[in-house]
């Protein structure tokens, strides 16, 4: 079985990827079978769709202008198969983000109309939706890397080396993509959401996606783009970038006989992982919606660990240095990681503890107190998961070295299809219950779809969590990549010891690189929201009609306003980690060292806060929504908007951008590694 892996893994891995493209083309059939529900629900959903796309289409053909200067430039810098690589990559990641967004924005109405049937009928069409985009997620992913990877040895007889330094572009493009989809996409949902809630329900009073409200289209297509394609372009690239850098550790670091074992290995990690995530999609099922959804990704976990051992024990036993045992555990402490980073992330984000219930205490004081209350959540909500990370780095390291602590990456990345899943679960069932809303269904279709939004709320939430500790490791092995790069370039051993000024010089333009990154993403949502806000205004003051129902509102507009503002606003924030990145890298290596650091560590550090203190004050709104503190109407309710319209662009718009960055600085570090040395 040992030499069937060693001659045919690449295959192996291949059939499993294809089978996750097969299962996502098999579901999206029977999803697009179910009934989209009636004129109302179905005009609202084109509209979002048509949004949506609009969208999509003008970001992806910014990029590509971005895209065809990189591919040129790559040819000189390194060479055509990087380049090609690179074209792959940033094609399947956009890929992936521009089809689960389609089903996404095609299953809101689907499970509106379902949950006339009750909630088990609506979590299962929900569910389904977000698993399309999941399983093609990690299923493009694969295929690209293992796909180019046999291309190059089998077809152009290419060593392994060769190959996967080839495959170093198809990450890059994967990460280009991921921080303008993250970016734009994050500019784009919050500014419509800034501004919809500021003038709906601060000003003129009227509920959360009330048809009456000019900016709610806009707010249902941001909640697509920002949420579904963003994420799902963020994991891709993780997912992508992660798998490269151990197959790049594990042909460097091993001798000629086991490196090809080396770099298959972590693919056929993947491989079997998607075979334990296609099966946990049946295991969701109960009354309970958060227990059903998160026993799906349990047993997921529990398939991958068992089959980890086998693939483990058949392709790296009898590698000199490295057991099989040692191995074998590291891959469990990933998923170990992810199990604590799910936690932790809940505990800090969910109504359920202590730190949304504090923030929305705090409400009751005022519109300062809360922000207070909301950033202290935030900056505590980094500590614990730093040690998760600290531990899991450590026993990794213990075990098999840097290339140990690859291993745990993939580990923790054995879960990427499951966690998008819950990830696109979650604007799904919030355009869900929009279109109910705004087509004034039942009560009782929303009492379905109102639980299943305040799941998907927590989901996305730890769903961030995942992606900035995963993002974090496979900047480490990253890191560890670009040291034995520029060792077997350079063919000297270059240190970063903080008593060299270049690398604290460094450390500082990496810490630098990541304020300036979320500043400007910051006041992009500001500027993009506030000009929603005028659009909304004037809308409400030239068609008084709107109000009374008389008159319709131009949704188009605002979809329109909020598009161009996003574009606008991405391009320089994006260009940080390159243009930094390269500069540095031509000053000093030692300093370009020290950036990379910099870049990792407070990252990190932004990313968390931002996303868990964004996320607790979104949640203390919601629970004095639900009736805290004096409920709807309040000073306390008044105060709580204010924090969330706060905590809106750290949690989904800065925050989740930053895990991207981070690799695409290390990634960049290593591409311009023939230029600098």
């Amino acid at each position: 079985m040992s030499d069937f892996l060693t001659d045919h893994g690449v295959v192996v891995a291949l059939v499993c990827a294809g089978l996750a493209v097969l299962y996502g083309l098999l579901t999206t059939r029977s999803l697009l079978a179910l009934s989209p529900g009636n004129e109302r629900m179905q005009f609202i959903s084109n509209a979002v769709q048509a949004g949506a796309r609009a969208y999509l289409n003008r970001q992806y053909s910014i990029i590509a202008v971005v895209g065809v200067v990189l591919f040129v430039a790559l040819i000189f810098i390194q060479d055509i198969s990087v380049a090609v690589g690179f074209a792959i990559g940033g094609i399947l990641s956009g890929a992936a983000g521009y089809i689960g967004m389609n089903v996404s924005v095609r299953a809101n109405a689907r499970v509106a109309e379902a949950a006339r049937s009750g909630p088990s009928k609506a979590l299962d069409v929900a569910f389904r939706g977000g698993a399309i985009t999941g399983l093609l997620v990690v299923g493009l992913a694969l295929l690209g890397v293992a796909g180019y990877y046999g291309v190059l040895t089998w077809i152009f007889d290419e060593s392994p080396k060769d190959s996967v330094d080839a495959l170093i572009g198809l990450g890059f493009g994967g990460s280009l993509i991921s921080v303008f989809a993250r970016l734009g996409g994050g500019i784009f949902t919050k500014a419509a959401d800034v501004g919809a809630d500021l003038v709906g329900k601060v000003e003129a009073g009227i509920p959360e996606d009330d048809p009456r409200n000019p900016a709610v289209i806009a707010d249902n297509v941001g909640d697509n783009v920002g949420d579904c394609a963003g994420m799902a372009a963020d994991l891709f690239e993780t997912y992508a970038v992660t798998a490269v850098a151990v197959m790049l550790l594990g042909v460097l670091q091993f001798p000629e006989g086991a490196a090809t074992n080396a770099a298959i290995y972590p693919l056929l990690l993947g491989g079997v992982a998607i075979i334990g995530s296609i099966i946990g999609t049946f295991a969701v099922k109960g009354a309970n919606v958060e227990r059903a959804l998160y026993q799906g990704l349990i047993v997921s976990g529990v398939i991958a660990a068992i089959a980890f051992y086998p693939i483990t024990e058949w392709l790296m036993d009898g590698v000199e240095g490295f057991g099989v045992g040692d191995l074998y555990l590291c891959a469990l402490i990933g998923i170990a990681v992810t199990a604590l980073l799910f936690v932790l992330t809940d505990y800090y984000t969910s109504t359920r503890f202590g730190p949304v219930k504090k923030t929305a205490a705090a409400s009751q004081t005022g519109h300062a107190t809360n922000i207070i209350q909301g950033l202290a959540q935030g900056l505590q909500a980094t500590a614990l998961p730093a040690i998760v990370l600290v531990f899991g780095i450590w026993g990794a390291w213990e075990l098999a070295g840097v290339y140990g602590v690859g291993i745990a990456v993939m580990g923790q990345l054995s879960l990427t299809g499951l966690i998008v899943a819950l990830d696109a679960f979650g604007p799904i069932t919030d355009n869900a219950g929009g279109i109910a809303e705004m087509a004034e269904l039942p009560e009782e279709v929303r009492n379905v779809t109102d639980p299943l939004d305040a799941v998907g709320n927590t989901t996305k939430a730890v769903t961030k969590g995942y992606a900035i500790g995963s993002a974090v490791l496979a900047a480490v092995v990253l890191f560890a990549a670009f040291l034995d790069e520029l060792h077997r370039e350079g063919g000297t051993d270059i240190t970063f010891g903080l008593e060299e000024p270049p690398v604290l010089m460094g450390l500082l333009v990496g810490g630098l690189m990541v304020t300036l990154f979320a500043a400007l993403s910051m006041e992009a949502v500001g500027r993009a929201g506030g000009a929603v806000v005028e659009e909304v205004r004037r809308q409400f003051r030239e068609k008084p009609g709107i109000m009374e129902g008389t008159d319709e509102p131009d949704y188009e507009r605002s979809v329109a306003l909020v598009t161009a503002a996003a574009q606008r606003e991405m391009i320089i924030p994006s260009l940080i980690p390159i243009v930094f990145t390269v500069i540095v890298g031509l000053i000093s290596v030692q300093a370009l060292g020290g950036l990379l650091i910099g870049v990792i560590v407070v990252g990190f550090f932004f990313a968390v806060l931002m996303t868990a203190g964004g996320g607790a004050w979104d949640n203390a709104k919601k629970l004095i929504e639900d009736g805290a503190f004096g409920g709807k109407g309040s000073e306390a309710h008044a105060a709580s908007v204010t924090g969330d319209t706060v905590g809106d662009p750290f949690k989904d718009t800065a925050g989740p951008a930053i895990n991207p960055m981070i690799k695409v600085a290390n990634i960049v570090a290593i591409l311009i590694i023939p230029i600098i040395t």
